[in-house]
């Protein structure tokens, strides 16, 4: 082409969309990246996205612009149009909100088209033909989106319609084997590949559970909700209020941070053991029960009674409790 064209690229890091952008590359495009932040993906989640996509984009040579995806994705999951994956996973819904942000930054640019690396059959529910084509039409790129890895087995789009893009320069790979993907990252000179993601945490059946319960009791929940779902062990006391028990250093540290002016901060005095936190209108109710599992977790001895230090906002008090037995605290486990 003697001016190169644009177009957009959604970059998550992974070898696939990496993939995508160098074949555009090849053909000559100038390729801009938009990768997508919600609040259940922050690129570091360690479930399928945990990569440095500033460094991908430099490594690529493109230009990076990231888009977070906040109150408006929160809204979507309450009730997604296109239903659940086996998780909290509204995969369809998802892909076709990513695609509206990766389409304005097309226009704000003068993009052709946009390219994804998605591969035909890969992703059980968004990654087949009739969820690719809704996820083009809730977007409004019918005919706009290309997948250069697959497209070849796809139909034509515009730009290949246009003659912008050739069929014979495009990939024919289905399904899950990544072995011409790695073949092509040699080919490309990609180092390191990243491994195959894990998936989005959404996919992770027992984060579901957690999502499910956070969605069911809560009318609209806030990011430090939803940042509190990434850690400690989660249970139910009753519909208005929940327990977080940390599971190590890091996440003790991560609910400190999280704990908010009315929530309640627990941690067994004197002896190593989580940090725990009571949030909901009926906290006050469950303190006994709450320092009882917090002491469940901590080194305190188990045939004597240990003072558990609770805290809300300024003011602070003790409780003496007992190691909770299974029985008492296994049925309020989410």
């Amino acid at each position: 082409m003697s001016e190169k064209k644009k177009v957009v690229a959604l970059l998550s890091g992974g070898l696939d969309s990496q993939l995508a952008v160098k074949m555009m590359q090849k053909q000559g495009f100038d390729v801009h990246a938009v990768a997508i932040r919600t609040p259940f993906c922050d690129f570091d989640c360690g479930k399928g996205c945990g990569f440095d996509i500033v460094n991908r984009a430099d490594a690529l040579n493109v230009p990076l612009k990231t888009v977070f995806l906040g109150e408006e994705y929160i809204e979507m999951l309450k009730h997604p149009k296109y239903g659940r994956g086996a998780g909290f996973n509204p995969c369809v819904d998802c892909r076709a909100m990513m695609f509206d942000a990766a389409k304005k930054h097309m226009e704000e640019i003068g993009a052709e088209f946009i390219i994804s690396g998605e591969v035909l059959g890969q992703r059980p529910m968004s990654q087949h033909g009739p969820a690719l084509r809704t996820i083009e039409k809730e977007s409004g790129l019918k005919g706009k989106i290309v997948r250069p890895l697959s497209a070849a087995l796809l139909p034509k789009t515009d730009p290949e319609k246009n003659g912008l893009i050739q069929r014979k320069d495009l990939g024919m790979i289905k399904g899950r084997s990544r072995k011409i993907q790695l073949q092509m990252a040699k080919e490309f000179g990609i180092q390191d590949p990243p491994n195959a993601g894990g998936g989005c945490l959404l996919t992770d059946k027992a984060f579901g559970k957690r999502a499910f319960d956070l969605f069911d009791h809560t009318e609209t929940p806030t990011f430090n909700d939803i940042d509190l779902l990434k850690v400690g062990r989660h249970f139910r006391l009753d519909k208005h209020t929940k327990l977080v028990v940390g599971r190590g250093k890091e996440e003790n540290a991560n609910i400190s941070l999280l704990a908010l002016p009315d929530d309640i901060k627990l941690e067994a005095k004197d002896v190593m053991g989580p940090t725990a936190l009571l949030r909901g209108k009926t906290a006050d109710q469950h303190k006994e029960l709450a320092a009882s599992i917090t002491l469940r977790y901590s080194d305190a001895p188990k045939d004597s009674t240990h003072t558990v230090i609770l805290k809300k906002d300024t003011r602070k008090e003790e409780v003496e409790a007992n190691h909770a037995q299974e029985e008492s605290y296994l049925k309020f486990r989410i």
